[in-house]
């Protein structure tokens, strides 16, 4: 093969490749967000001064390809406030088209749980506004983020006054 030859099929597999490579980058950029809700809140052994909580997360998948992840992070306010914090090193898949259910243990501070508690003894609604942001990581993309907001209902023991 003349050296002519070889430089026009090289550049031939260059510019392939460069074509194959953006087509894959506009797929992904073609992703749905991935939507995450809270689906349950279940106290866990503190302690001194803090709580910790179990954030069980329910994580939908929109999109035609699976999200394998390995680990999390999540933060949660609660009445546009800081709330809660927390990661899990969990690893696991949120198949395609699918979801999956995560538990996530999260720490509260004592301010932050007088802080609702006195807003309930007011007079405020045991039901509370939220605003949840977090990331999976270790995807094939490096990480997903997602952010959700819902309204939850505090356990019976924590909404008497």
């Amino acid at each position: 093969m003349s050296t002519m030859n070889r430089r026009r099929c090289a550049q031939w597999l260059l510019l392939s490749a460069a074509t194959l490579a953006m087509s894959g980058c506009a797929s992904l950029l073609d992703r749905e967000p991935v939507r995450v809700n809270v689906v349950g809140v279940e106290p866990l052994l503190g302690e001194g001064l803090e709580a910790r909580l179990a954030l069980k997360l329910r994580i939908v998948n929109p999109n035609d390809a699976a999200i394998t992840y390995d680990g999390l992070s999540v933060s949660l306010d609660v009445r546009g406030q800081h709330f809660a914090s927390g990661v899990s090193n969990e690893r696991g898949e949120v198949p395609r088209f699918g979801e999956a259910l995560i538990t996530v243990p999260v720490s509260v501070s004592a301010l932050s749980l007088v802080r609702q508690a006195l807003d309930v003894a007011r007079g405020g609604s045991p039901r509370i506004d939220y605003v949840l942001k977090g990331r999976l990581a270790g995807t094939a993309l490096g990480s997903v983020g997602f952010s959700s907001s819902g309204e939850l209902e505090l356990p019976a023991q924590w909404a008497r006054p």
